[in-house]
């Protein structure tokens, strides 16, 4: 069984600064690195370093080869990362003091991903094989109708939110993992409460599993195994970046691995701990010895 992550690749500029630039004004930034990032290459390590055999496929630009050995030596399989004209997708983002960021992104190489380039990739996965889609990239509709049609189980981070996604054939996804906010968003409702906001996903998509993350009081779990919930550890927070991509990884290793739901649910909430308590994205997603032991 393999796992195919069809999505964003992104160069991180990350700066740091004493709060979020508010409209009109100009702040210093105390430093700024560079990094590798995109929500898809963020879960593509995650699902890696937690023991996934994973594929990353999306494109990058003549500035972003260096992605390739970063994903390659992080254990991603890059048969599917192709180089096009212009830019690598970029991503500014604003860490303030809090540890709470703020983030501009432009698509750049993401954004030029074809419908012939999704059915060639797509013709070397089987049934039963895991998709794993965000929408950081175009066609993700495309790609879930065709990975349903050939049988594979579709796990969908539906971030950043847009409504064009409620026009999308979410019926055909098998596991969608949202936070609050995207939860009431895909609901179109003001409903704040994990769970009734649970009820109503579950209710409105039957034949889908459901987590939802809630920062720093933990994640919930409802679908075909239940109800479950894990609370997240006590950890200083240094950079919060990619603590939703890291417990995506782990959850969708552990559950494709037969583990229940609650334990992949608690692992996963100790990984994206593991996360925020170091500085940057890729670099900060813990290996399985570091969550296991």
């Amino acid at each position: 069984m393999k796992i195919l992550v069809f999505g964003s690749i992104n160069i991180d500029m990350v700066f740091s600064v004493n709060h979020m630039v508010l409209p009109g004004e100009t702040i210093k930034s105390s430093s700024m690195t560079k990094n590798a990032g995109g929500k898809g290459a963020n879960q593509s390590v995650a699902l890696a370093k937690s023991g996934s055999e994973v594929y990353f496929a999306g494109r990058i630009g003549s500035d972003g080869l260096w992605l390739k050995d970063l994903l390659s030596d992080n254990g991603v399989d890059i048969t599917y990362l192709k180089e096009v004209e212009g830019p690598t997708g970029q991503a500014i983002i604003q860490l303030d003091k809090n540890k709470q960021n703020s983030i501009i992104i432009l698509s750049g190489a993401n954004g030029k991903i074809t419908e012939n380039e999704i059915d060639e990739v797509l013709s070397n996965f089987d049934c039963d094989d895991y998709l794993v889609l965000q929408n950081e990239i175009p066609k993700v509709n495309y790609l879930i109708n065709k990975a349903k049609a050939k049988g594979m189980k579709i796990c969908l981070n539906p971030s950043p939110f847009e409504k064009e996604i409620l026009d999308w054939n979410l019926e055909k996804v098998d596991l969608m993992i949202v936070n609050e906010i995207e939860a009431s968003q895909l609901l179109q409702t003001e409903e704040s409460d994990c769970l009734k906001l649970l009820d109503l996903l579950t209710e409105k998509y039957i034949n889908c599993d459901f987590v939802l993350t809630a920062g720093s009081e933990g994640a919930y779990y409802k679908g075909k195994e239940g109800v479950s919930f894990a609370s997240s550890i006590d950890v200083k927070v240094v950079d919060t970046t990619a603590a939703g991509d890291t417990f995506l990884g782990y959850f969708v290793t552990l559950i494709s691995e037969g583990n229940a739901c609650d334990e992949a649910l608690s692992d996963a909430c100790f990984a994206a701990g593991l996360a925020v308590s170091k500085f940057g994205a890729i670099q900060s997603i813990p290996t399985r010895k570091e969550v296991r032991g």
